[in-house]
């Protein structure tokens, strides 16, 4: 698997967490103790507040996984590609976007911009 690959499951590991606990070691392991998280809605620094931004995601959208669409793409120590949030339930895709991961030198994420590409209207 490549370097690119690897931190995007590392990412989305985090992101579908499925308790407290798993949230906890899932940012730990994806992002490094100073990294960013930064979208229209959110601006996250530091692991306490990437989890609380995740566990807001996880409230409004429970049943939801994000999955990656498409390939991952990466040069240097950046990495881009599009997901969705996706219902376990039926398939669903309300929400989708595009991140570009910068890579701290262990691999870990150092930064994130996030674009909303899809979101719901209502």
């Amino acid at each position: 698997m490549s370097r690119y690959a690897d931190a995007v499951d590392r990412y989305f590991a985090a992101w579908n967490a499925g308790s407290d606990e798993v949230l906890v070691a899932a940012v730990a392991a994806a992002w490094v103790e100073d990294g960013y998280y930064t979208d229209p809605l959110v601006d996250a620094v530091g692991h306490d507040q990437l989890r609380s931004a995740i566990e807001g995601v996880r409230q409004q959208f429970p049943g939801f996984q994000f999955r990656v669409h498409g390939e991952v793409d990466g040069h240097h120590d950046t990495a881009r590609f599009s997901w969705e949030l996706v219902s376990v339930a039926d398939g669903s895709a309300p929400v989708a976007g595009s991140d570009v991961l910068t890579l701290a030198e262990d691999g870990r994420i150092s930064g994130v911009l996030g674009f909303l590409d899809r979101v719901p209207t209502a």
